[in-house]
């Protein structure tokens, strides 16, 4: 299978950075072809143009839209961030995501037009899942981010894994959530 993996996070040090490098590796031990698009290595361009919301497109993007239409499976890591997307991640998704490619409205009806494949969100947060929980944010996520944007464009989300308070995490745990994500990608 094909594997996309868009990955937002500007530290090669950071936790996010070992679940890419996880997720990776355990790919390409089944066999699956990977690409990663780290999108601080690239210095994506996050900030959409006034043409681009008109429909006209750079190559920029087609080249981006192309890896999409390659990947039987886009896996998404990132943290979360004052409660969403790195800033990166969502103008990714303004630019890439764009009508016409990932969706349309036909008859007045949403269509999301990336059916067929799947999809992997794995996040880390500073709270745990209780925190998030006792707020409501927890569903909040899951609504903006699952259905508002993943299924909206017509991805079946396979997981939504939340890796909770990690900044406080200690080797033993990370360790597990690493062996997790192994298990995930040889299941893929």
């Amino acid at each position: 299978m094909n594997h996309l993996i868009i990955y937002a996070h500007p530290r090669k040090e950071s936790f996010n950075h070992a679940i890419l490098q996880t997720a990776v590796q355990g790919l390409q031990q089944k066999g699956h072809e990977v690409i990663v698009r780290d999108l601080y290595a690239m210095e994506f361009q996050p900030v959409i143009t006034s043409s681009e919301i008109l429909g006209g497109v750079g190559e920029d993007i087609v080249q981006e839209q192309e890896y999409l239409k390659w990947a039987d499976v886009i896996t998404f890591i990132y943290p979360i961030w004052w409660t969403g997307l790195p800033a990166i991640l969502k103008g990714y998704i303004e630019r890439v995501f764009s009508y016409g490619f990932a969706y349309r409205y036909v008859n007045g009806e949403q269509m999301g037009l990336l059916k067929g494949k799947k999809t992997v969100i794995i996040n880390t947060q500073g709270k745990s899942h209780a925190q998030y929980a006792a707020s409501g944010m927890d569903q909040a996520l899951r609504l903006t981010s699952d259905k508002g944007i993943f299924e909206y464009c017509g991805l079946d989300v396979m997981y939504h894994l939340f890796l909770e308070s990690v900044p406080q995490s200690d080797e033993a745990t990370r360790a597990a959530w690493l062996q997790q994500i192994a298990e995930m990608a040889s299941k893929a």
